[in-house]
Formats: structure tokens, sequence, C-alpha cells
């Protein structure tokens, strides 16, 4: 692969033989972060890159897509078909823009949401103050109990009749537990708002049966397509046959929000490269895989407690682990940093009543997807929680770092 860049942009070429080698000999443990096959990487660099398609399927402002309204059509039947709702919208550029459309097609400017806080879990889109979600909408947050580290759903309930928002978002990026959907419909009807719920970390899980799906309960589902879910990145924005029942015209509204309301052009290739990873989701092999992601969560996590870690929550119910690094003497900035250099990538990470600044917060944030998919079991996060424990304990990233490198040299990326 790569001959013409290489013949084209030898420094281009160059540099990306070093991440891939680089991807090769280190565990990516940032629990948003996967290994794309290589079907996937083939449709996102494919010839449907060149086209202009503003519009959808059958209405386009431009001539010549035929072709590319077949895979728009084929995207969305299947993205329906995984997830079990009415409607999808298979164009967000990203995460991001695929929240906006819902803050779009649902509220005014000025008028009010409530979501987790960005401390607490919560994701910048969610009504944080220096996001558009919070500089253009008034929000208010609800958080977890500071004793268990888990979210308090009367207290949710509370806030939700004191604020009445007209929007309430569900999701998180660092909260390691089961979400309790249910729950937050419940709450969300109590004051008459629409449900979102924010899907991007645990979709893959949902495919895979591995954590409940929002589905019966929310109104809205937006979700990345590049975690759990292991495709490009992209998004997609569904709408539920609850939501359709709240307000039969939210699909059109939610379409009207994308385009023109955010964007222009679709990016072909990418909708192309969702497509495949859908197709994949759909094997019982992703079945399979989802439930190892959990499964090695939870085996990393026990043995992380054996070794006098204190876990966010005590555990974890899905593919993330949150450490509080208090008790260990060392921020979580220095601990990324002395990971990385023994070849184990991980983020640094607030921690709920975090007493550090977010730029060297107290704890760290580690997942199983990327390892997962290199077909990694229980014995390796057994070897992996004693690496983290020898470079944590110990400060010696160098010496780990052959430890690193031998075990990755028995578990490929898959190609």
């Amino acid at each position: 692969m790569h001959e013409e860049l290489k013949r084209i942009d030898k420094e281009i070429y160059e540099i990306l033989r070093k991440e891939e080698n680089r991807k090769e000999d280190t565990l990516e443990m940032i629990p948003s972060e996967n290994h794309t096959s290589l079907a996937v990487l083939e449709a996102l660099s494919s010839v449907f890159n060149d086209k202009y398609a503003e519009g959808y399927p059958g209405k386009r402002y431009y001539g010549g897509n035929e072709y590319i309204d077949d895979v728009e059509i084929l995207c969305q039947e299947r993205a329906r078909k995984v997830f079990g709702v009415p409607f999808c919208n298979v164009q967000g550029y990203s995460g991001s823009p695929a929240n906006m459309a819902v803050y779009f097609a649902t509220l005014k400017p000025g008028e009010k949401v409530l979501g987790m806080h960005l401390s607490a879990g919560g994701h910048l889109t969610h009504g944080w103050k220096v996001n558009f979600s919070g500089k253009y909408y008034e929000s208010s947050f609800y958080g977890v109990d500071k004793e268990t580290s888990l979210i308090d759903y009367d207290e949710v309930r509370e806030i939700a009749k004191k604020e009445k928002p007209k929007l309430i978002f569900v999701g998180t990026t660092s909260y390691p537990r089961t979400l309790d959907f249910k729950k937050f419909r419940e709450i969300a009807d109590s004051v008459g708002a629409y449900l979102c719920a924010d899907i991007s970390h645990i979709s893959g899980l949902i495919v895979s049966g591995s954590h409940p799906s929002p589905v019966d309960h929310a109104h809205v589902i937006t979700t990345t397509t590049h975690k759990t879910l292991r495709g490009p990145r992209g998004a997609l924005i569904m709408v539920t046959e609850s939501g359709i029942k709240k307000d039969a015209d939210l699909p059109e509204k939610i379409n009207k929000a994308v385009f023109p309301g955010l964007q222009g052009g679709p990016h072909v290739h990418q909708i192309a490269a969702i497509a495949v990873c859908l197709k994949e989701a759909m094997d019982d092999s992703f079945k399979e895989y989802g439930k190892l992601v959990v499964r090695n969560a939870r085996v990393l996590a026990e043995e992380l407690v054996k070794k006098g870690f204190n876990l966010v929550s005590g555990g974890t119910d899905n593919h993330l682990i949150l450490l509080n690094l208090e008790n260990k003497g060392i921020s979580g900035k220095d601990a990324q940093n002395l990971l990385e250099k023994a070849g184990i990538v991980v983020n640094k990470n607030a921690v709920p009543f975090d007493p550090r600044p977010p730029a060297d917060p107290s704890g760290i944030r580690l997942g199983t997807p990327a390892i997962t998919t290199r077909k990694m079991g229980e014995e390796e996060m057994k070897k992996i929680a004693e690496f983290i424990s020898e470079v944590v304990e110990k400060r010696n990233p160098e010496k780990v770092r052959e430890k690193v490198k031998k075990l990755c040299i028995n578990f490929k990326i898959p190609k």
C-alpha cells in the first residue's frame, strides 16, 4: 500500500510509516480510539472523496449523484437495521456537529438544556460554558454522588424540575458505569423535555448487546462512528419511534439542521466507510467483540484494584476505567507521559470533584476497545495491569517499554 504516495510525497509517506510502526508496538488504550479495518480505510480513501452531494438522495443540488445516492441510502438502511430506529441522518461530519444539529432541531437560542457536568464525565457539547452549547443556550448540569461517583437520578430529577429544560442530554465521556435510559426518559417526560442519548462511547457495546439500548426511551440518539463501533470518524443522528410520536416533524427538522443549517456537501467517502463498518457490526464476530471489550475492562479493573489503584466508582461496567491517582502521589499528566514512554497510550483526565486543574488533573482514563481489536484477552489484561503498576510505582518506563513491545509482537493490528 501507499506506493503512489511514496512516489509523490515521500515526507508524508515517511510520517505515515512512523505512525503505523508506532501503533504496532504500543498499546492504544484511550477509550475513544480504536483500529479500523482495511475495508473501512479503503472506502475512506476511495473515489467517493471527489464528489459534491449537497442535499439528500433524490434531492441533490449537483448532478452526477446516481451512485452517491445509492451509497447514502445503503448507509441509512444499515444504520436503521443495526440500531432498530425508523430514521437516521448519516451526513454529520463528527459528533459535535451532530449534537449541534439536535440543538438546532429542538431548541431556539436561549432555551434551556440539561446535561452532565464536564468534570463528572460529561461532554463539551452538553452545555459546557466555553462551547457553543453553553454560549447560545441556557445550560444547567447534573453530576455524580461524592461518595459513590454514580449518577444520582433523584438529584437529576430535582434539577430538571427546578430548571425545566427543553432538552436533556444523557451521555458521557468518562463514566464507567451503565446508564439508565429509562430513568432519564421518566425525568424528561416529567418536564416535557426532549431526551437525547449521546451514545458515542458505547454504541458498539449497544450493538453487541453489552450495554442497554436507549432506543425505547430516547427521542433522539447521536453517536460517533469511530469509537467502539470501530468505523471512520463520522456521526449518526437517529430519531426513534417515541421521537416521531413526540414530534412528527423531528426527522425533517434534523435533516434541515444538518443541511443547510450547519454544513454543505456531505463527505461521501466517510458515509461509504460508515456503511462498511455498519455491515461489519452486523456480523456475529462483532457481537463477540463487544462482549470481550467489556470482559477485558472488568478484568483489567479488578487487577488494578489488587495493585492498590483507586478506581472512580470502584470498577467498570463498560469499556473504560477512570483512575484517581491521588493515592499514588502522581498527577494524571505525569502518569500519561510516563506511560506513553512505556508504550501505553492513555489520557490524563479529571476525576469527580478533582482538586487539581484540568490541564494537570488527578486521573487518567483508559479503555479496552483497541487492544481487544488486537484480540488480547484476560491474560493480557493481567500483564497490562502489571505494566501500568510498575510504571506508576517505580517510574521506570524504559524497562516496561521492552515488555510492551514483546507483548505487541504476538497481537498484530488486523489488516
